[in-house]
């Protein structure tokens, strides 16, 4: 598990950043999703849009359109969804999951009935004040569930980049 303190928008986008520049050198990129976990205003948008502009795109919130689908500039389809409006039995019907060859970013996944259990990695934001954010980021194998370890060589280069 990794723990980073925000302590701005700025340093939310920064570790959005760094994470987009850790995908970007990992073979692992296709077919991750991350599960982004925190109450309204905490930050999950800020990080997509992060990594995305680390990856050469631009992020924007789902809120409304729920999936928003965006290129990398290797061209690695992103797929960014906000599921905060979807009651858990609507999302049979849009698709969530069912591309393998892309990079996904899950907003309030709480709300998806059948989470993946391979190739995941959870980011659970915490507010601690008015502008403090804690941020966990871990692999279903680090929170003691059997996943695949291949998310512990993503972990390893977050911890070194961010000298933990």
């Amino acid at each position: 598990m990794f723990i980073f303190h925000s302590f701005s928008e700025a340093d939310t986008l920064r570790l959005g950043h760094i994470f987009g520049s850790l995908l970007s050198t990992t073979k692992s990129m296709s077919g991750l999703t991350v599960l982004l976990f925190g109450p309204l205003g905490s930050g999950k948008t800020v990080f997509v849009r992060g990594v995305c502009e680390e990856l050469g795109t631009s992020a924007r919130s789902p809120s409304f359109t729920l999936i928003n689908e965006y290129h990398a500039k290797d061209n690695t389809l992103i797929i960014h969804a906000d599921l905060y409006r979807l009651a858990p039995g609507d999302m049979r019907d849009i698709g969530l999951g069912e591309q393998e060859d892309c990079v996904t970013f899950v907003e309030w996944p709480e709300r998806w009935t059948s989470l993946p259990r391979e190739n995941t990695l959870t980011v659970r934001i915490e507010p601690v004040g008015e502008n403090e954010r804690l941020f966990e980021i871990f692999s279903a194998g680090d929170a003691g569930d059997a996943g695949d370890a291949g998310d512990s060589g993503l972990m390893r280069l977050i911890s070194d980049a961010l000298g933990a």
